[in-house]
């Protein structure tokens, strides 16, 4: 490892590596996203991303965090065979193999937003609308229901319940169960993670 080279840098490159090895047009049938060349465009919420053979690149240019790195190339390095079918909204808790992270889920997602927007349910309804949220494909007796489209193939759901006299604000994020087979629990944490601080960054502004 060279000096200066840190773990999380080691490991993209790796993905990359192997991104840059497949051949992408059959990602955009099972992925929803666009060839060019050597060139990927994957939007997250909102943004695209390109991956290229040289690395992951903002619309600005940049060089996105590790987080958003390794989400992204996972995306494209795990696409499945044949699309899943399985629709059915869970709690992150219900998904396979989440168990190590459901208590960091718990705090640093649900609990996040449910402390950031506590009190302030419309502040909340402004900042997903920001963000591309619509009302989800299902009935929910919520304060704020709305789904997110994080990653083609990936929608996310975030149900709100705001603090009244009895009880405090409470946040609950589903992912429909097809997404166990698009990505692995720690980037479908990173993605709950991701909107949370997406969520706080619209709400500022």
């Amino acid at each position: 490892m060279a000096p200066g080279t840190s773990v999380f840098e080691i490991t993209c490159k790796g993905y990359l590596d192997q991104v840059n090895r497949m051949d992408k047009k059959p990602l955009e049938a099972k992925l929803g996203v666009r060839a060019a060349g050597e060139e990927v465009l994957v939007p997250l919420l909102g943004v695209s991303y390109r991956v290229s053979p040289g690395g992951v690149y903002d619309p600005a240019g940049e060089v996105p965090g590790f987080d958003v790195c390794v989400v992204l190339l996972k995306y494209l390095l795990r696409c499945p065979g044949a699309l899943p079918v399985a629709k059915e909204w869970v709690s992150y808790r219900g998904l396979k193999d989440s168990g190590p992270l459901t208590t960091y889920f718990a705090k640093e997602v649900e609990g996040a937003i449910a402390a950031a927007f506590s009190g302030r349910a419309r502040a909340l309804a402004g900042a997903c609308a920001a963000l591309g949220g619509h009302p989800p494909a299902i009935s929910a007796r919520y304060d704020l229901a709305m789904q997110f489209d994080m990653l083609p193939r990936v929608p996310l759901c975030l149900l709100f319940n705001d603090a009244d006299d009895e009880f405090p604000a409470t946040c609950s994020v589903l992912f429909e169960r097809r997404a166990e087979e698009y990505l692995d629990p720690e980037c479908l944490a990173i993605l709950g993670r991701h909107l949370c601080v997406r969520l706080k960054r619209a709400d500022r502004k």
